[in-house]
């Protein structure tokens, strides 16, 4: 019995942010697109973004929000395909947003109305979508991609790979895409999680395990990076935008410092020695619950036996203890790895595909888009506008 193959123009694999914003491109213009989605539902991951409410871009997105090992490599697609592009596609489909901090653009009530605008759009161009897809096998033949995929044969023109990383397996991330890079000669770059909270070494863990879900504004650092946004203490150790920001950066057996003050050691200082100047017989404790929380402030003091009155320590003491607050060290254990991690750093290397329409160089035909690629995001609605914008160029040429 003869068997029957499908024949598409364009085959996505992945239906996620980047991979349904390809599909949707190049089906209006005219090309005959399947997009194939091994879970039984497409966009898993924009919906459970953002606390649920899908940081959907940042308007300042720049070069600088991303980590690659060749980091000029998201210019052309963010030029081509910018933020406001994408707000005004939301705002044309009646997304209802907010600004929560400058700049970072979040759905009002939950993230469903950015699947179902790009879910439209896919029906509007004409694209079909599949779920519970399972690919088995990828080959080049002179003519375009045959496919196995649920034991039946499927031809394309085009493929794109918009399969995502490692992070959040129950959401679908698997190590597929790069597997599939690696047959057809591309070298991938070695991946660990990112955007992901820190474990700590169990005393420190243990000390703090009291103080679960206080948080507060602080700078955190490694020798080279830094942010200033807010620490969230777990039972497993810390998360928060802060920590996981520096995660990104972070290497194991490096230490972190944390700045409780901000980068505001001049005037906690001034204000410290006033204190002590005008009102003696008072604590550490006074001060610094002005500043953190009280259970916090308990709990810091209590840690380093500063429980005498100012008056017991001198202003040269003082200046010690207040440094140490401002380049506090913290050695993670380690990190709670993919199970939590928002991205995948590393992956594809970029080196070996254009920055301006994603297709291979090594393979005609063969395009990589979204997460899947050696570009990693900030946290703050950077990693959705690299999938879209290098979702819309891969869309335009395939």
């Amino acid at each position: 019995m003869a068997v029957t193959t499908e024949v598409f123009d364009v085959v996505v694999l992945g239906a996620g942010a980047a991979g349904l914003m390809c599909a949707a491109t190049a089906g209006y213009s005219s090309r005959r697109v399947l997009v194939l989605e091994k879970s039984n539902k497409p966009g898993k991951k924009i919906l459970m973004s953002g606390g649920g409410r899908c940081n959907f871009t940042h308007l300042h997105t720049q070069q600088n929000h991303y980590i690659s090992a060749n980091p000029a490599f998201c210019i052309s697609a963010l030029k081509r395909y910018t933020p406001q592009d994408f707000l005004e596609l939301a705002e044309r489909h009646g997304v209802e947003w907010t600004e929560k901090t400058p700049g970072q653009l979040f759905c009002v009530d939950s993230s469903r109305p950015i699947l179902d605008l790009l879910l439209t759009e896919c029906e509007w161009a004409g694209v079909e979508l599949r779920t519970k897809q399972e690919v088995s096998a990828v080959n080049k033949q002179a003519n375009g991609f045959a496919l196995t995929v649920n034991g039946k044969s499927i031809m394309a023109e085009s493929l794109v790979v918009a399969t995502g990383g490692l992070s959040i397996p129950t959401l679908g991330g698997s190590p597929f895409g790069y597997q599939l890079a690696e047959q057809f000669g591309h070298t991938v770059l070695p991946t660990r999680a990112g955007l992901v909270p820190v474990t700590l070494q169990p005393e420190l863990r243990d000390s703090l395990a009291a103080l679960a879900g206080v948080s507060a504004n602080v700078l955190v650092k490694t020798e080279q990076h830094a942010f200033n946004e807010p620490l969230l203490i777990t039972h497993r150790g810390l998360s928060g935008p802060g920590i996981l920001q520096i995660s990104s950066y972070w290497q194991p057996g490096e230490t972190l410092w944390v700045d409780w003050s901000q980068d505001q050691y001049a005037q906690w200082r001034e204000a410290l020695h006033q204190q002590k100047r005008q009102q003696p017989h008072s604590h550490w404790l006074v001060f610094l619950q002005q500043h953190l929380s009280k259970r916090l402030a308990q709990w810091l003091l209590a840690f380093h036996q500063w429980q005498e009155p100012l008056q017991h320590y001198s202003f040269e003491k003082l200046d010690q203890q207040l440094s140490l607050l401002c380049h506090w060290p913290v050695k993670p254990n380690g990190t709670e790895g993919y199970r939590t991690a928002e991205v995948t750093l590393g992956g594809v290397d970029t080196r070996q595909v254009s920055s301006r329409d994603f297709e291979s160089e090594l393979v005609p035909g063969l395009y990589f888009i979204g997460e899947v690629l050696d570009v990693t995001g900030h946290l703050g609605g950077h990693n959705f506008q690299w999938a879209w914008s290098s979702g819309f160029c891969a869309g335009q040429k395939v």
